[in-house]
């Protein structure tokens, strides 16, 4: 069985950068899983619902929701089996915990970010 965990989260300033890990476990089935079925960053903000934050599909193109474009990048490494969400320019807006999941196959437990001055 896949699993996810991501780290890298905690408490930022705005304007300051951080970035995410979402790294996958579970013996061979993990192996180049990025690769195969992509990853997908998701955000939930306290009182609102879980949004996509940026995927990238196997193919290795990326999207973005508008609010993050421009700021945050995604990318995998697939010889560590780690994804990662390269934050940049942070808002208070941007508080949430973050999730990587990777299409029918899993989700991680989350990592919160807290952006606050």
């Amino acid at each position: 069985q896949v699993q996810l965990a991501e780290s890298g989260g905690g408490l930022a300033q705005p304007g300051e950068s951080l970035t995410l890990s979402c790294a996958a476990s579970g013996g061979r089935r993990s192996e180049g899983i990025f690769r195969l079925y992509g990853i997908s960053w998701y955000r939930q903000a306290p009182g609102s619902a879980r949004e996509l934050v940026a995927r990238i599909l196997s193919s290795g193109s990326t999207d973005f929701a508008d609010s993050v474009k421009g700021r945050f990048t995604i990318s995998r490494d697939q010889t560590k089996n780690t994804a990662y969400l390269q934050m940049h320019n942070l808002t208070t807006e941007d508080t949430a915990v973050y999730f990587c999941m990777i299409p029918r196959i899993a989700w991680g437990q989350g990592t919160q970010l807290i952006v606050s001055s």
